[in-house]
C-alpha cells in the first residue's frame, strides 16, 4: 500500500444517509472516512453497516440528536481522543493517529445561526471563541505541533476566500463568509502554517464549493455554493498529498446532504 484514500464528509444524520454512504464506498472506496453531524450516540450508532462496508476501526463522539464526529477506518487506529472547546461537551472534534503517526482531526465548527452579531447571536459568539480556542492552543504549542504531521479536516462552516462563494459581494454580511469568520479561521489557518490541501488542486480564481442549500432546487443550474468542508495539513505533509476532489455528484443523488463529500489521496 502506498497510498491512503481519505474523505470527509458532512453526512447530516448518518442513519438516513446510509445508502449514500454505501454508494460513496463503491464509486471511491475509501481507507477512513471522517463524518460530521452524526446525529448518533454510541447506542444509535450503526456500527455493524459501517462494518459491513470494511471499517473495521470507528472512533465515535457522539451525542443525542445533533452534532457528533465519526471516524470510520479499515486500519487500526493508534489512539483516539475527544477534544472540547470554548467548555462545551458538543461532540464537535475526535483526533485518531493512523500509519506513520499522521493525526487526523476530525472537526465540526459551529454553523452560527443567521445573524453575524455576537452580541445579540450567542451561537455566533460560539463560533467565534470555538475557532480562537483551538487557534490559541497550536500556537501556545506551535513549536511541538507544527513538526507533527498533522490533518485537520470537516465541516468548518466558513468559505473564507471570496472564490470560495457563489457572490463575494453579496455573501459578506451573510454567516459564513464574514469578514470576522473570515479572519478567524485564518488565525487558526496561520496557527501551524498549515496548507489548505483543497486549493492544491483547485487554485485560486476557480470557485471550488462543497455546500449547496436544501432550499435552492436548482442547485446545479445556478451554482449558489459555498465552499465549507476543508482538508487541511501541516507542511510535513505537504509533498505527500497526491490529489484532492470535490465529490459533487453525490449532492445530485436521492436524499442527500447539502454537503458533498471531500477527498484526499495521501502517499505513506
Amino acid at each position: 500500500m502506498d497510498s491512503f484514500k481519505l474523505i470527509t464528509w458532512n453526512v447530516n444524520s448518518i442513519r438516513i444517509r446510509m445508502e449514500l454512504l454505501r454508494l460513496l464506498c463503491t464509486m471511491e472506496n475509501p481507507d477512513i472516512i471522517c463524518l460530521q453531524e452524526v446525529k448518533a450516540k454510541e447506542e444509535d450508532f450503526p456500527f455493524d453497516d459501517v462494518k459491513t462496508l470494511g471499517f473495521e476501526y470507528v472512533a465515535l463522539y457522539g451525542m443525542p440528536g445533533y452534532n457528533g464526529v465519526a471516524v470510520l477506518s479499515k486500519y487500526p487506529f493508534k489512539n483516539t481522543e475527544k477534544r472540547d472547546w470554548v467548555g462545551k461537551h458538543d461532540a464537535r472534534h475526535i483526533a485518531v493517529s493512523v500509519f506513520d503517526d499522521i493525526e487526523i482531526n476530525n472537526i465540526y465548527i459551529p454553523a452560527g445561526g443567521d445573524i453575524p452579531d455576537p452580541i445579540v447571536n450567542l451561537s455566533f459568539a460560539h463560533k467565534l471563541c470555538f475557532m480562537d480556542d483551538i487557534a490559541e492552543y497550536y500556537e501556545q504549542h506551535k513549536k511541538e505541533l507544527a513538526s507533527r504531521k498533522m490533518l485537520l479536516c470537516g465541516d468548518f462552516n466558513v468559505a473564507p476566500s471570496e472564490n470560495d462563494v457563489w457572490n463575494h459581494k453579496q455573501l459578506l454580511k451573510i454567516v459564513s463568509h464574514t469578514p470576522i469568520e473570515v479572519e478567524r479561521l485564518t488565525r487558526l489557518f496561520r496557527s501551524l502554517n498549515f496548507i489548505d490541501a483543497v486549493r492544491l488542486f483547485y487554485p485560486e480564481p476557480q470557485k471550488a464549493f462543497s455546500w449547496w442549500s436544501y432550499r435552492n432546487p436548482n442547485w446545479q443550474t445556478n451554482n449558489k455554493g459555498r465552499r465549507l468542508d476543508h482538508i487541511w495539513v501541516t507542511q510535513p505533509l505537504k509533498e505527500r498529498i497526491l490529489s484532492c476532489r470535490i465529490i459533487e455528484k453525490m449532492r445530485s443523488q436521492e436524499r442527500p446532504s447539502d454537503h458533498v463529500p471531500v477527498l484526499a489521496e495521501i502517499r505513506l
